[in-house]
């Protein structure tokens, strides 16, 4: 009887003992740690840059360092249609590679140019607009060696009408002397005249 005592007094301490060393409170690796954030601040959402309208168009991922993302930007993309339908999308890379940074937008806007001219004019081209703004060009140039013949003209007639008045006006002061002198001749004879008279009745006065 004893003996059965004993265990059973030992099965009940070792269950007690197992008990506590599964609940909770007593589990120190269960227990909340002291000072830890409940929740962390929230974490920014990803940074979604869009492609460039070339990758766009060509359907394909927009590298970091897309050399067609400057000069195609996602706003315009009727631009990169237009080059793309007449240069293609490899050799206009590849004259942008062959370029130094400086010249690329240039490079650009001249094949856009070019590749607008080429859809108005399949044929001549940007060689067609240009032989048409010489044509204006010379044009231009005639009507203004024209303008000033036209000119040239109007200031030979001017200097010609300035000379006549000039000349009629020196006519014109020239007969006021010569009738200024007439007089002068009259009224000299004149007083000849009255003295002649007075030398004739001196005698008669002595």
């Amino acid at each position: 009887m004893e003996c059965s005592s004993t265990t059973t007094t030992t099965t009940t301490i070792c269950a007690a003992s197992q008990n506590q060393s599964l609940s909770p409170s007593s589990s120190p690796s269960l227990s909340p740690r002291a000072g830890s954030p409940k929740n962390g601040p929230p974490s920014p959402p990803p940074v979604i840059l869009s492609p460039c309208a070339a990758c766009k168009i060509l359907r394909r991922r927009c590298a970091e360092k897309c050399v067609l993302a400057p000069y195609f930007p996602p706003t315009e993309p009727l631009k990169f249609t237009i080059a793309h339908k007449v240069f293609g999308a490899s050799n206009i890379i590849k004259m942008l590679q062959e370029l130094p940074e400086d010249q690329r937008a240039d490079a650009v806007n001249s094949m856009v140019y070019e590749a607008n001219s080429r859809i108005r004019d399949p044929v001549y081209g940007c060689a067609g607009a240009i032989c048409q703004l010489q044509k204006q060009i010379s044009e231009l140039q005639a009507e203004l060696a024209k303008a000033q013949a036209e000119m040239l003209n109007l200031q030979c007639q001017n200097d010609n009408l300035k000379s006549l008045i000039c000349m009629g006006m020196a006519a014109q002061g020239d007969r006021e002397i010569m009738s200024e002198q007439h007089l002068s001749c009259d009224n000299t004879s004149l007083f000849l005249d009255d003295a002649n008279i007075y030398a004739a009745w001196e005698p008669l006065w002595t």
